[in-house]
């Protein structure tokens, strides 16, 4: 899926779990990387600081950010600002 999410899983009913984290970031390639990131920061956006789904989340993404700074692509992070 592109940037946009679906709507019909936006609001979904179901908690953001650790898992879901998990299973979004497991397979990230380089070139996707950035696009998970994003995809993982709505997700765990309105999560308690304290909740184990948004700490598994704050993890993935500095790895995340971490796989697109040092792919060996010459763009990096392409000036996308990291949060």
């Amino acid at each position: 899926m592109s940037e946009a999410e679906s709507p019909a899983l936006l609001g979904a009913p179901d908690p953001v779990t650790a898992e879901d984290i998990r299973a979004l970031a497991g397979a990230s390639t380089p070139h996707f990387a950035l696009q998970v990131r994003n995809r993982i920061r709505r997700l765990i956006a309105p999560l308690a600081a304290d909740d184990p789904a948004r700490l598994e989340g704050e993890r993935k993404i500095a790895e995340l950010e971490d796989l697109a700074e040092h792919s060996g692509d010459p763009r990096g992070t392409m000036g996308i600002a990291r949060h």
